[in-house]
């Protein structure tokens, strides 16, 4: 038995730091502060922070076979997350995403999907599925013909007694329309973030209305990321919030997906919901301390660390 199965995206992400908020066009070069090549996609992040935490993980996406699939595969593996469940795909590429992350925080994201699309509930083993205590979908609308399946799949693990988890991450189209309700009606952990939260109910600025009105529609409890704020989970029994934990970031690309994993390490190692959040926080802004999503992801000592 595996611990947390992650299915989902996987593809080089190529940071750039110190970039204008201003793209200065015209064919000049332009100088920015630093670059790095690291494993990107929510999924893979998430895996990726899962396995630094103890838990047995697995992951399946789909890679084209090419120099950018070989190296998704060889950096989770590296990260100790099993991928022989993978599919690599013979024709189309692997996807591949840029992060211009300016001065001040913001950032914006470009990416090619390549093969991210293909990738569907058929390519998921069942007896991998099976055998995890949890399995954790990320992405929803970068692979359409996962979300499309999701509903019944996820309705078919819950009945074997798999947990469900799954963060739809950004909508590129803006319409947050695609059937998703189907999806967290069969779904025990939602990790939206705050403007995924807000965007998926139609809220403009009443985040516990949001948080609410989600936990309405899915089968358990909504969990939403905060960034240095901190995070806010609505139950059954009413709402819990923790604080962010202080951190000057280096980037946060992934801290979202490291929250991810520290919140799911926290509900398999028993722990109650608030103890869950204050493990995800620390993840999440431990995971900034380098550039790109993994490379600073922390171990259970580094977070227990932190809050004393």
């Amino acid at each position: 038995m595996i611990d947390l199965l992650v299915v989902g995206d996987a593809n080089p992400d190529v940071v750039l730091s110190g970039v204008p908020s201003a793209l200065p066009y015209g064919q000049r070069e332009q100088l920015v502060s630093s670059g790095a090549l690291t494993l990107g996609g929510s999924a893979a992040i998430t895996a990726c922070g899962a396995a630094r935490l103890g838990l047995r993980t697995a992951f399946v996406g789909r890679v084209g076979d090419d120099a950018a699939g070989r190296f998704c595969l060889d950096a989770l593996r590296s990260r100790g997350v099993d991928v022989t469940g993978c599919v690599v795909d013979p024709v189309a590429a692997t996807g591949l995403t840029v992060v211009l992350a300016a001065d001040g925080g913001d950032r914006a994201i470009l990416t090619a999907p390549g093969c991210l699309p293909l990738l569907g509930v058929d390519d998921v083993d069942p007896s991998l599925a099976a055998s995890a205590r949890y399995v954790h979908v990320s992405s929803y609308f970068l692979q359409p013909r996962l979300a499309a399946g999701l509903p019944a799949w996820f309705a078919t693990l819950r009945a074997g007694g798999v947990t469900t988890s799954l963060d739809t991450n950004d909508d590129p189209s803006g319409r947050w329309d695609s059937g998703v309700a189907a999806a967290l009606a069969q779904t025990d952990i939602f990790l939206p973030n705050e403007a995924e939260a807000l965007a998926l109910t139609g809220f403009s600025d009443d985040l516990p209305a949001a948080a609410r009105s989600l936990a309405d529609s899915s089968a358990g409890l909504v969990v939403v990321k905060r960034g240095s704020l901190g995070a806010l989970a609505w139950t059954a029994g009413g709402s819990v919030a923790v604080p962010g934990l202080p951190a000057t970031p280096v980037d946060t690309v992934g801290a979202g997906d490291s929250f991810n994993a520290g919140f799911l390490a926290g509900q398999l190692g028993g722990a109650d919901v608030e103890s869950s959040l204050r493990l995800a926080a620390a993840c999440g802004a431990l995971s900034t301390r380098a550039a790109g999503g993994t490379d600073a992801q922390p171990t259970l000592d580094e977070v227990s660390s932190a809050w004393n």
